[in-house]
């Protein structure tokens, strides 16, 4: 059993939805006081509204994560009227597929400043945070794509995820002196609304290429950097676990069918 994170002050940004709001409901579900930061005010407010009628405690801060003065300001709003900051989730991504051929330059701009740019804001503006408290967590949601697979129309993508765990690597050399870990999750195909704009198809086709033969819940994620964020793992710093069934194991479909 993991030391309790109860009454911690928790920032996930993105959690209005998807993988982002299945970790808000994860840490609050522990105790946790967290802050879900996004841009879609209505969103967000449905998904704090989830996490009080079930007794946890979440607030909605509106963020613009790949602006500076919006992230210093949100995060500096959190910690004081959180009496401080302990947890960094910082999930917020985007991912529109439009293979290279078809893609305007500025797409790509804007997928790196919502998925690497905003990562290194977060991480800036929590550091002053983390030093006052004389500790801190971090934890991204990288992507098995980039890092390790590819997908077509995800070029953008998967460079932003690669890059965050590019970042990740000196990041955790210079927060521990702060004495403040840094760690990512990489996870798989999840199952968000995301996912099924993408269709059935798309789905099934996921679903039959991993071993546990199932698409992974946005919880699962959740569950790994609640992980990170414990106290049972403060000597871990610059990691990375991937949370994906099993998808980047087989060599080949026919591995899969031999299962």
């Amino acid at each position: 059993m993991l030391t309790s994170i109860k009454g911690k002050s928790v920032i996930v940004t993105g959690g209005s939805k998807g993988i982002g709001r299945g970790i808000a409901r994860v840490f609050a579900a522990q105790g946790a006081k967290v802050t879900i930061a996004a841009r879609g005010e209505e969103a967000a407010k449905a998904a704090c509204d989830e996490i009080n009628g079930s007794g946890g405690s979440a607030t909605f801060h509106a963020c613009d994560v790949s602006d500076w003065d919006s992230v210093r300001g949100m995060v500096d709003a959190v910690a004081k009227a959180n009496g401080g900051l302990d947890i960094m989730c910082a999930n917020a991504g985007a991912f529109p597929q439009t293979k290279m051929v078809d893609m305007d330059p500025a797409e790509w701009d804007q997928v790196m400043a919502t998925n690497l740019r905003s990562a290194f804001l977060c991480v800036k503006a929590s550091i002053p945070h983390f030093e006052k408290a004389g500790k801190g967590r971090v934890v991204l949601t990288s992507s098995i794509t980039g890092p390790v697979t590819g997908f077509p129309g995800w070029a953008h993508y998967g460079a932003s995820k690669s890059g965050q765990l590019g970042f990740l690597k000196t990041a955790a050399m210079e927060l521990s002196r702060y004495n403040t870990t840094i760690n990512a999750v990489m996870p798989g195909n999840i199952y968000t609304e995301g996912l099924q704009d993408l269709g059935q198809e798309y789905l099934d086709t996921m679903a039959a290429s991993i071993p546990l033969k199932r698409l992974g819940a946005v919880e699962d994620i959740g569950n790994a950097a609640l992980f990170f964020a414990s106290d049972e793992a403060a000597y871990i710093t610059g990691q990375t676990i991937v949370v994906d069934g099993g998808q980047i194991l087989p060599e080949s479909l026919e591995a899969i069918d031999e299962i």
